[in-house]
């Protein structure tokens, strides 16, 4: 059986207007499977849908397929449906948006489904993320936030990063005047229950107030924030791919759930304007 190894373009051509080049930061227009910037600097579309825009190789700590699988299976349990639904809130109105550190596209798919904006974005360091993003019809592209996002000036009107790496200066750059960006960051009880039965990694206490300051800095102001806390009755092999999914997976081997337990979920959702 032959296989069809043509890539679906749509996706990624639909935000052509959003893309910048990596290297010279120039506009990107399409031909074929291909995107190039003036300048002559081109990407191929792989196969799967996504684009790779990173000026070099990934980073250690970008996910892995084990890692994003694990994601897609807890998200699919609907664990966090709460928090998706606030994001969709949080996003209302939104007409160009951009995930960054989009992981599997879980929350951006559920924005671009309820929200209609005439352009999106899901960008992760990681191909394994994208590929998997670009199943699910979204436009994607690998790109490190901290290398600079491959994104024209003021073309966004909100940004979401959903437990991702943050960039305040970048982001400060992409989004228009009044524009916005969706934060959601844990809370120091977020988990608590099972951090302290598997031994993962704290919430650290002034987390929040870090942030703050650090979107100040680039003249993102506080505009809303609401806290999200909700229980949830957590399974072995659901515990083992929370631990599989994030940043905890890097820190070697772990303690095993043995039976369910019930845990709080605590989070807070941020947003912060462009004035």
């Amino acid at each position: 059986m032959n296989r069809n190894t043509t890539p679906n373009t749509a996706p990624i051509t639909a935000a052509i207007g959003l893309l910048a080049c990596p290297v010279c930061g120039l506009s990107l227009g399409h031909q074929n499977r291909t995107l190039r910037c003036p300048s002559g600097h081109s990407y191929d579309v792989a196969r799967q849908g996504y684009v790779n825009l990173l000026r070099g190789a990934a980073p250690a700590n970008a996910d892995t397929a084990e890692m994003v699988a694990a994601r897609a299976r807890f998200l699919n349990t609907g664990g966090y449906l709460p928090i998706r639904d606030a994001v969709v809130e949080a996003c209302h109105a939104t007409t160009r948006v951009a995930e960054v550190g989009a992981g599997t596209g879980y929350y951006l798919a559920a924005v671009v489904t309820e929200q209609h904006p005439q352009a999106h974005l899901a960008l992760d360091v990681s191909a394994a993320a994208a590929r998997r993003s670009s199943r699910m019809g979204l436009a994607s592209a690998v790109a490190d936030t901290w290398a600079g996002l491959p994104i024209l000036g003021g073309r966004l009107d909100c940004i979401m990063c959903i437990f991702a790496p943050r960039n305040p200066a970048e982001f400060a750059r992409v989004l228009t005047p009044g524009g916005r960006v969706v934060v959601v960051t844990p809370r120091p009880a977020h988990l608590a229950e099972l951090r302290a039965r598997l031994h993962l990694l704290d919430v650290p206490l002034d987390k929040l107030a870090r942030l703050d300051a650090s979107f100040a800095d680039v003249g993102l102001v506080a505009a809303e924030r609401t806290a999200i806390d909700f229980d949830l009755e957590i399974s072995p092999p659901t515990a083992a791919d929370l631990v599989a999914m994030g940043p905890n997976a890097f820190h070697g081997e772990h303690a095993v759930l043995e039976e369910s337990v019930q845990v709080q979920v605590s989070v807070t959702l941020s947003s912060y304007q462009r004035v």
